[in-house]
Order: C-alpha cells, then sequence, then structure tokens
C-alpha cells in the first residue's frame, strides 16, 4: 500500500520528513518534495526546497564539523536525530537569514519526536555549534592532502573528488565542486503544438509563477525553484509544457528530427527526450519508446497523451535485445548512467554511488549500443548521450563501439544545436556540458552517422 502523504505543518517538518526517507529508503528528495510542497506556502515551499537541497548537498561538510560536536560517532546517531542535527547546522552555517535561536529550537522541535533524550542532543550540540560559529569548525590541512581538504571543504566524496580532478584538473575543481552546491533552475520545455513561450510565461505569470527563456535551448523556459504547485495549474493539465532540463533538450536536437521521421528511443524513461522528439516528428512520424520497467512505459504512455502526440509507440522491452525489426531514421541511446552530471538536482547521488559503480555502468552502455547499432538504417543517426562528464562512461564508451562497429563515424553536434550553443560542443564534435561553465548539468552527447 502507497505510503500516505499526510499534510505538512511548516517548511522544516517537511524538510526533516524528506531528509529522513531520502537516507533510510533510498528515496529522491524532489519526488518527495513534489508531493509535499503544494501544502505550504509559496515562501515556506521555498524554503523546504532549500533545506532540502542545501542539507543533502553540504551532508560531507556537516558531518565533518557534527563530528567535532558530537561525542561518539555521528553514523551511529538515530536517522531522524541526524537529520535534525544537519538541518540545524545547515541553517547556522549557511543561511545568514535564519537566526540562530530559530534554527536550533526548530531542530530541537524535531527531534522532540525521537523523546527528550534526542531533544537534549540536539539542542547543546547547536547551541555549541552557534557559540563556536565558523571559526571554531575546523576544515582538514589542504597542504598535508589537496584531496581531501576539497572533499570536506564542498562536500563530495573522496574518491569522486579524486576522479573529477582527473577529468578536468586540480585549477578549475574548486569552481566544478562549488557549482554541484547550488541549486540548478528548473526548466521546462514548451509544447509547441499547443501554445507558445510568450503565450507560457504570461499563463504562469497570472499564477503567481515567474519564467524566462532560458539561455541555450529554444523552446526552454527557465522557473524559479520552489514551483512545486506547477503539475496543479491548467497550463501543465492542458500539456502546454513539459519538465526537462535543458542540457536535455540540447541532446535530443542532435536525432535532426524531421517530420515524418521513424525514431527510436532505446531507454527512454521517464519520457522527457521521447516526447520531444515526437513533436519534432510530426506530423506524419513515428517515435518508439523502449524501457525495461512497464512503469516507465506506462508514464510516458499518460505524459504523450497529455501532451497530445499519438505517435508515441511505448514497448517494454530491454534495448541489449530489441524485440524490433526494420531501421529507423535515427536512435537514441540515453544509457542508464551515474548521473554525476546532475548533482545539483539530486545530491543524494553524491552519497550513494561508489567509484566501482562506473565500471559496471560502462559495460552495460556498450551493450545498449551494440544491440541498437543494427536498428540504424544506412545514413541514419546513432545517438549516445550519459548524464555524466565521467571519461569511463563517455569517451571510453564510445572509442570502444567504434572500434568494433566500423560502419559508424562521429559527426559534430554544432549543425543540430542553436548557434549561441557552439560553445557547449568540444572539438571532438561530442555536446559537453558543465555546471560551472554554462550553468547546465553536466550532460555528453556523442552523434554517430551510420554508413
Amino acid at each position: 500500500m502507497p505510503r500516505q502523504v499526510t499534510p505538512a505543518r511548516d517548511a522544516r517538518t517537511v524538510a526533516h520528513d524528506v531528509l529522513v526517507r531520502v537516507e533510510t529508503e533510498a528515496a529522491f528528495a524532489d519526488r518527495l518534495l513534489g508531493a509535499r510542497l503544494e501544502s505550504l506556502s509559496r515562501a515556506d515551499r521555498a524554503l523546504a526546497s532549500e533545506l532540502v537541497y542545501g542539507a543533502l548537498a553540504w551532508q560531507g561538510r556537516l558531518d565533518h564539523h557534527l563530528g567535532q560536536l558530537v561525542r561518539g560517532s555521528v553514523a551511529s546517531l538515530d536517522p531522524p536525530v541526524r537529520a535534525a542535527l544537519r538541518l540545524g547546522l545547515y541553517q547556522l552555517l549557511f543561511l545568514d537569514r535564519v537566526p540562530a535561536y530559530a534554527a536550533v529550537d526548530a531542530s530541537v522541535r524535531l527531534a522532540h519526536r525521537r523523546g527528550r533524550g534526542a531533544a537534549g542532543l540536539v539542542n547543546a550540540v547547536l547551541r555549541r555549534a552557534a557559540r563556536e560559529g565558523r571559526a571554531g569548525l575546523t576544515l582538514p590541512d589542504a597542504s598535508a592532502d589537496p584531496i581531501d581538504r576539497l572533499a570536506v571543504e564542498w562536500s563530495h566524496p573522496r574518491w569522486l573528488v579524486a576522479r573529477l580532478a582527473d577529468e578536468i584538473g586540480l585549477e578549475e575543481l574548486p569552481a566544478l565542486l562549488a557549482a554541484h552546491n547550488r541549486s540548478g533552475e528548473v526548466t521546462v520545455r514548451v509544447n509547441q503544438l499547443r501554445t507558445t513561450g510568450e503565450t507560457l510565461i504570461r499563463d504562469l505569470a497570472a499564477h503567481g509563477m515567474h519564467a524566462a527563456p532560458a539561455r541555450w535551448a529554444d523552446g526552454a523556459l527557465a522557473l524559479e525553484r520552489g514551483a512545486g504547485a506547477l503539475r496543479s495549474l491548467p497550463p501543465f493539465r492542458d500539456g502546454h509544457f513539459a519538465f526537462q532540463g535543458e542540457a536535455s533538450q540540447l541532446v535530443t536536437l542532435l536525432l535532426g528530427t524531421r517530420p515524418g521521421a521513424c525514431v527510436l528511443d532505446a531507454c527512454a524513461a521517464p519520457g522527457g527526450k521521447t516526447v520531444q522528439a515526437a513533436a519534432a516528428a510530426a506530423p506524419g512520424g513515428r517515435v518508439v519508446a523502449l524501457d525495461v520497467q512497464a512503469g516507465g512505459v506506462r508514464r510516458i504512455a499518460v505524459e504523450a497523451t497529455r501532451l497530445g502526440l499519438g505517435a508515441v509507440h511505448p514497448v517494454v522491452a530491454d534495448a541489449r535485445r530489441p524485440p524490433l525489426r526494420g531501421t529507423f531514421d535515427a536512435v537514441l541511446v540515453d544509457a542508464p548512467c551515474s548521473g554525476l552530471g546532475t548533482l545539483r538536482r539530486h545530491p543524494e547521488l553524491r552519497w550513494r554511488r561508489r567509484e566501482d559503480d562506473l565500471g559496471r555502468l560502462a559495460i552495460l552502455q556498450g551493450q545498449l549500443l551494440a544491440g541498437a547499432a543494427p536498428l540504424v538504417r544506412p545514413g541514419g543517426t546513432l545517438v549516445y548521450a550519459v548524464c555524466t562528464p565521467m571519461r569511463a562512461e563517455t569517451d571510453d564508451v564510445v572509442a570502444r563501439f567504434l572500434g568494433a562497429h566500423p560502419r559508424f563515424a562521429r559527426e559534430s553536434a554544432a549543425p543540430y544545436l542553436p548557434a549561441r550553443a557552439a560553445a557547449l560542443v568540444s572539438a571532438d564534435g561530442t555536446l559537453r556540458t558543465w555546471p560551472h561553465r554554462h550553468d547546465l548539468d553536466a550532460f555528453f552527447a556523442a552523434r554517430l552517422r551510420a554508413g
């Protein structure tokens, strides 16, 4: 039976409940928040979002400092108590507009639900933190171990900091780590089959939601964080827009989809790129959307119906062994990956991923490309995309695929993107986006032409 969502009393209660479930149930913060924000005022929606994303992003540094304040191990604390401490310390260290007494008292109230002892612990630890301030909480010595210092200072697992240093170098690394800790914009794609960007901006403004054209992708609108009530508004119910990150929208453009085209989205759920490709293929085209999960396929069908796209054909299938005949003009392999390019939107991922995940996922990514390759018609296009900057999941996967499939060759992504997005294309023609350089999630996409 699905867990019942009780209406929340305030932003901090919502944030605490979400943080506990993220840690104890491996749930995702954005999904949990979406189910709760509608019961809050506009100001409390923004505060709850700030507290959840901030506490998750800065969790490593918060726990480092709590280790200096708590007797015993932070890891041994009851999860609700640990969450209350993280929330309180986050407000003390990072939210100057929140008075110290309010941060402490609110966390004590949250801990009271676990008993007087828990409340007393939280009260003592946070009052000490408030007295000592930032100056009393130390960080590792950078001269002794620069990677360890960066990992704690910017709240990332040490292995991830070391791998990112290999990707972009130590000089640029602090900017990237800092960008991971800033919430990215909420971005939607205008359904131009039903409305225009200008009209949608006016419609959202009429409901108190500020939207503006995004920087890179045509038809993308950026919205304020904490706009949790969007799904209840008429423009959403009427299919005037779809939630989709701006970098994700750019990836779909690499397919070069035109009206009448036949497209395969091989790893389709949750379906953002599927419906974007279907809109580009209209009229007369079709998009076959594969996913291994029946629930994902159902969500794609529901989304296509909401947006008025009848040419989407969802199929439950494993793209490593696709049960399809014939070929397609374009095939998208938006492969399962570590997701380490989306840490601004999913900060909890940094604490869940392990270094050995990269090699395991790279094997799967190669298998998916090999399964999709025979379905690309001669002269057709195969696009490989992942939301991660890691070479093991990006360049290395493409290089192995091209070595084993000589009928494919790289093509530059630049001609398929808006002119202003040329800066996002690297010298080898691949699309590469970065949070600190472009204010986008870290995506990689390679366009391959079949001979």
